[in-house]
């Protein structure tokens, strides 16, 4: 009976008040991995602050001239790697979050925000250099996303958030992930590179205070780019323009579907990376929505700025700091 509920709330609400962004308002845990291996015993540390806004209403593909609802993400991103070997590799992105979602409808607002630790994501890498010929590498991986963050904030009257508004999801998943990358001969600086992450979400089993099952629905990203390198005012730069696409499954609570949730996104992602010395560099991107078709009707996003800094700490360098 409590899942004909919630569904039924859901299907008859859902136009009303849009709580469903789950698919894309989260934290990017998918877009911020895959750091290089630049050799045994080398560490790489990135620290990047994220903007979410999701200020686009859709139906399907259609855009609705509504833009009485914002959700905003703002991220900030620990990533740590360490090379064991010049193949094998670990990595980890550690998260914080802060998100509010604002609806203005009738001259009335209602605003509500959390912020806190958001979950963590550890993978183990190995690198295949020239398997697919000369100047390639083919990078894969495994791993887990781990629920560090909390999935029990409450209102201010007590009643717990919805799944979607918590920073952390109260439950394991797994990840896999596959990167490629290719040396063109025409240009030995530019690179053409691809790479697929595929997320099988667990089930938060105390949500609701304990009352309910929640699963978000599995996730599918892939991306294509192309960057290059430029040296101007002996400073090395690094453009490149990154395609992206998303594919989320609905979510579900008690194994049932839940409405308004799951949809498909492709992003184009112009990047700008600045190598400000050998060891330290800085990195902007901007994505932007190119097409999106989400099920029922969804706040989308709108637009996306990710900018941070980098840090390369070979064994050599190591031992000169210590």
């Amino acid at each position: 009976m409590r899942v004909v509920l919630l569904i039924s709330l859901g299907f008859f609400l859902g136009p009303l008040v849009h709580g469903q962004t789950c698919c894309s308002g989260g934290v990017p845990l998918s877009n911020n991995l895959g750091l290089p291996n630049e050799g045994k015993n080398s560490w790489i540390l990135g620290l990047n602050y994220d903007y979410n806004n999701l200020n686009t209403l859709n139906a399907g593909t259609e855009v609705l001239d509504d833009d009485s609802r914002l959700r905003i993400t703002n991220s900030l991103l620990f990533n740590v790697g360490y090379a064991l070997t010049d193949r094998f590799s670990v990595e980890s992105l550690f998260t914080w979050v802060n998100q509010t979602r604002t609806i203005s409808q009738f001259g009335n607002e209602s605003f509500s925000e959390t912020s806190g630790i958001g979950d963590a994501v550890f993978l183990l890498k190995y690198a295949l250099p020239n398997v697919l010929g000369s100047q390639t590498v083919l990078n894969f991986g495994v791993g887990t996303k781990a629920p560090l963050g909390r999935s029990d904030l409450t209102t201010s009257e007590g009643f717990q958030l919805t799944a979607d508004l918590q920073p952390g999801s109260g439950a394991w998943d797994v990840l896999g992930w596959l990167a490629v990358s290719k040396g063109l001969n025409f240009r030995p600086s530019a690179v053409l590179s691809g790479s697929v992450t595929y997320r099988e979400t667990g089930a938060n089993n105390s949500y609701l205070n304990n009352s309910s099952v929640y699963e978000f629905g599995n996730v599918l990203q892939a991306n294509l780019g192309y960057t290059d390198q430029f040296l101007l005012f002996n400073i090395i730069f690094n453009p490149g323009l990154i395609f992206k696409y998303r594919k989320a499954l609905a979510d579900r609570i008690d194994t049932s579907e839940i409405p308004n949730t799951g949809g498909e996104w492709v992003f184009a992602r112009p990047e700008l990376g600045i190598q400000i010395s050998p060891n330290m560099a800085l990195n902007t991107k901007v994505e932007i929505p190119v097409y999106s078709y989400v099920e029922g009707t969804q706040l989308t996003p709108t637009l996306r700025f990710t900018m941070g800094i980098s840090l390369t700490l070979k064994k050599k360098e190591l031992n000169i700091l210590n």
